[in-house]
């Protein structure tokens, strides 16, 4: 209620990167007025061979450079997804590049994968790891050619691999030129399969016991015969999970006058606007796989309400983010407890035994 009566108008008076920036570097102060983390034995989740306290996680995008992962763990997230991070350093797009759309609860971004790289990255985390289940997100860099794509990830993912208990391949943010180009058959099979095959030879390298889990975050602009596609490649390539889904370039059925809209520019819409379609792509590729490839569920989560239809629809674990700059950091707390509340209510022991219950109603309309 603070945050949204006082500190969140504060924070929207200011640009919204300047406001995301004063936030993120804030973060250490806020631990005070949260108290501890709400906690339930009916919220532990076992995936990948990872144990999350909780399936709430953070999207990647908040905390690119990892500069503030030990105060969000303290919020009470089950996992961060850190980055995404490339192999070059690079100042990202010209700014403005993120704007607020209040009256839909949303956020225009482009961004284009800002960060510091991915070796000053490992440097400043391996020496403060967040307590949670850590994922990081890597991407291309955009000065490396689409066809030197597969080196520049592979560079990124040898650099992150000793200090990430999962890695997500990042195909799918609409704002580096031709990055969602890797989403198609061929070009998703020779990275995924790359990287696979490095993730086998570190494992060997480093003695570990198993693989780091690799997951691929996908478009929620994707056709159904492309999702058919990408489940085929990940399933042919043991990829161990799908996060569904990252940022819209669609602009249908806003509230915000079109004129303020087409004055942003490009960029990825999240928030509200994008619960109905990330819900829909999550109940999809729930049925297409069975349930056999677990997938992480993001898209204009605000509420516990809304965190537990991406998990009816198929979601084991979610991911906040244009929801966590909405709804402040109490968030996290809220969400869990309204889970735990909702999953009494329904007459379920665990949030596990939830998973995809609804996945056939959720699925809506199919895209042709």
């Amino acid at each position: 209620m603070v945050y949204r009566s006082l500190v969140r108008p504060i924070l929207f008076r200011l640009p919204p990167e300047s406001a995301h920036e004063l936030a993120l570097h804030s973060l250490r102060f806020v631990k005070s007025f949260i108290g501890r983390p709400f906690e339930s034995p009916m919220l532990n989740t076992d995936l990948f061979d990872l144990s999350f306290r909780n399936p709430v996680g953070l999207a990647a995008g908040f905390d690119k450079d990892g500069v503030a992962l030990e105060p969000l763990a303290a919020l009470g997230f089950g996992f961060i997804e850190a980055g995404t991070v490339t192999y070059h350093p690079q100042p990202g797009n010209p700014k403005p590049r993120m704007f607020r759309l209040s009256a839909d609860q949303a956020l225009i971004n482009r961004a284009g994968f800002n960060n510091a790289g991915a070796a000053a990255f490992v440097e400043r985390v391996e020496h403060h790891r967040p307590d949670c289940v850590l994922g990081i997100s890597i991407g291309k860099s955009k000065i490396t050619p689409l066809e030197e794509a597969t080196a520049d990830y592979l560079a990124s993912f040898e650099l992150v691999y000793n200090l990430a208990d999962y890695i997500a391949i990042n195909v799918s943010s609409p704002n580096t030129p031709q990055l969602r180009e890797l989403q198609q058959s061929d070009q998703l099979t020779s990275l995924l399969m790359a990287l696979q095959t490095r993730n086998h030879e570190l494992k060997q390298a480093h003695g570990r016991e198993k693989p780091v889990p690799l997951l691929v975050k996908i478009s929620p602009d994707l056709e159904r015969r492309d999702l058919e596609m990408i489940v085929d490649v990940i399933e042919r390539l043991n990829i161990d999970g799908i996060i569904a889904t990252n940022t819209t370039t669609s602009r249908d059925d806003l509230h915000t006058e079109r004129s303020r809209v087409e004055a942003c520019g490009a960029g990825g819409l999240s928030g509200k606007p994008l619960t109905t379609r990330a819900t829909q792509m999550i109940a999809a590729l729930y049925e297409l796989t069975q349930g056999r490839i677990p997938l992480i569920g993001v898209g204009g989560i605000f509420t516990a309400e809304d965190a537990w239809e991406k998990i009816c629809a198929g979601a084991s674990l979610i991911q906040l983010y244009t929801g966590f700059i909405y709804q402040g950091p109490r968030i996290v707390r809220h969400i869990n407890e309204g889970l735990v509340e909702i999953l009494r209510r329904e007459g379920f022991a665990k949030i596990t035994d939830a998973v995809g219950c609804k996945a056939k109603e959720l699925r809506g309309i199919e895209r042709n």
